[in-house]
Order: C-alpha cells, then sequence, then structure tokens
C-alpha cells in the first residue's frame, strides 16, 4: 500500500499551482516567440498585398499606355499579382526557419499531384494563353462558338466570358474555344446584309427586284460604293426567292437588316406582290369509267 500511496502523491504533486506556475513558465519564452514570429509573418502578408496592389496600379497604368489589349492586361496584372503574393510567402516560411529548399520541393510534389487531378483546368490555362497570344478575339468583340454567341466581356486564365443580346452571362472554358471554330462577327469594320424573300410565282419578279434594288439604295447607312446586288436566288416550292446583297458598318448591321426587312413588307404590300406561306397544291383527277 505504501508505494501506492507514494505514487498518488507523486502524482498530486505534479499538478499543484505550483508546478502548473513552473511549467508555464517554461512555455512563455516558446510562446512569445512563436507570437512574435506570427506577428512578422502577417505583416509581411500585408505588405505583399500592399506591394501588389501597388504594382498593379503601376502596371494597369503602363499598360493603357502601351494601349496593350485589355485581355492581356489581365492577365499579365494576376501574373504579377501571384508571383508577388508567392515571394511573400516565401520570405514568411523563411520567418519560420523553413528552408527554401524543402518550399520549393514541396510545392513541387504538390504541383505535380495537382496537375495530374487538374488536367482538364489547366488545359484551360493553356487555352487562355494561346487566345491571348494569337488574338482570334478581344474584349468587346461579338463572337460565335457552337451554339452560343455574345460579346466578349474578359479573357480569363481558364474561362472566357461573354454577354448575351439578352444579358445573360455566358461563361466557356478557354480549352473548348482554343481547339474549336469560332466566329468573330466584329473582326472587320464592315459587314455585308444579305436578305431573303420569297414572293408568289404570280407576282411580278423584275418589279419586285426593282422595289427590293430600291429599299438598299434608300437605306442611308447602306455603303453604296460597295455596291448594290439583287438577284434570283431559288425556284422553291411555294415562292420564288429573290435577294439582295449591301454593305454596311459592322455596329449598324442589326438596325439596317430589321430596317430593310420592315421596308420590304410595307412596300411589296403598297405594290401587291404577294408574299406566299408554304402551300401545296392537290390536283384531283377523276376515274374514267
Amino acid at each position: 500500500m505504501l508505494p501506492a500511496a507514494e505514487q498518488v502523491k507523486e502524482s498530486l504533486h505534479k499538478f499543484s499551482p505550483e508546478a502548473v506556475k513552473e511549467t508555464l513558465q517554461s512555455w512563455i519564452p516558446g510562446l512569445l516567440a512563436l507570437g512574435i514570429r506570427l506577428a512578422v509573418a502577417a505583416l509581411i502578408i500585408f505588405i505583399g498585398s500592399r506591394v501588389a496592389k501597388g504594382v498593379k496600379k503601376f502596371l494597369r497604368k503602363t499598360f493603357q499606355r502601351m494601349e496593350l489589349d485589355l485581355g492581356v492586361s489581365k492577365f499579365l496584372l494576376s501574373v504579377a499579382e501571384v508571383c508577388i503574393y508567392a515571394i511573400a510567402v516565401f520570405i514568411a516560411a523563411d520567418n519560420f526557419g523553413i528552408p527554401s529548399a524543402s518550399i520549393v520541393a514541396l510545392l513541387g510534389s504538390a504541383g505535380l499531384a495537382i496537375g495530374l487531378s487538374l488536367k482538364d483546368s489547366l488545359a484551360n490555362v493553356a487555352g487562355g494563353i494561346l487566345i491571348l497570344l494569337m488574338r482570334p478575339f478581344t474584349v468587346n468583340d461579338y463572337i460565335i462558338f457552337e451554339d452560343m454567341e455574345g460579346t466578349v466581356q474578359n479573357i480569363g486564365l481558364v474561362y472566357t466570358t461573354l454577354a448575351a443580346a439578352d444579358n445573360k452571362k455566358i461563361t466557356i472554358p478557354n480549352g473548348s474555344i482554343s481547339n474549336g471554330a469560332v466566329i468573330n462577327v466584329t473582326a472587320q469594320e464592315k459587314r455585308r446584309v444579305d436578305i431573303e424573300v420569297g414572293i408568289g410565282y404570280t407576282s411580278d419578279m423584275k418589279k419586285a427586284k426593282e422595289i427590293l434594288y430600291r429599299i438598299f439604295e434608300s437605306e442611308p447607312r447602306v455603303l453604296k460604293e460597295e455596291g448594290i446586288t439583287v438577284y434570283v436566288g431559288q425556284l422553291a416550292d411555294s415562292a420564288v426567292i429573290i435577294g439582295g446583297r449591301g454593305w454596311t458598318k459592322t455596329d449598324d448591321y442589326w438596325s439596317v437588316r430589321w430596317g430593310i426587312i420592315e421596308s420590304i413588307k410595307e412596300e411589296f404590300d403598297k405594290a401587291g406582290i404577294e408574299i406566299p406561306y408554304n402551300q401545296l397544291d392537290v390536283n384531283l383527277k377523276r376515274a374514267e369509267k
């Protein structure tokens, strides 16, 4: 019994106020050192964020003076910000006594693992770089990709963002765009307006062509120096298809197109030219008895 009692007494002595006080006092230097290092690390990260903000501001003004493409500018600003934060993290880690070589090795291993798991995302990053370098389109261009179309709002590292005509936000992975066919509608200053309309087989085709030519010619935003073409395109099942072609500025395309279509309906109605709907003539023959 005596050895057991001695053990209990010794255990109680370890948790006595004096023992706890001694233990805490032995921890204080280490805690203070850790607190100082944490404060220094936080200060380094804070300074890094301020430096990143200042560098981005300086680079943004520089890029504006250089008239650098907006998409390329945003990409370079993102790269600069990431680099500055990476340097700040390295310095903060060194403050804790962590060797830089160990950090590089750790980041390399982590980068390899992340790269294998995020290969699709990395393909999108590569696609974004290709878009910025090859410039098939830039910010504010109107593009068509597969069944999506809209004005380019942003070319990011991973995604390209479009604003549709009804203001819907469309986000497309850069990898898909860089490997697909993209139609850049606004790449050129001029765009051709092609309009076809069907008229009845009994209508005056020559008169209809004259009216269509006059409508194109009377539209002030149609570029007359580029010429106007009116033609018979097809003898369809229910109508004779006639068409007109003229050039206009890309910014005026839709307003010109809509205006011409409206004028065609009004002028054809005045001239008594029929715009037929699909119809089928059925001839019944009575069988001979």
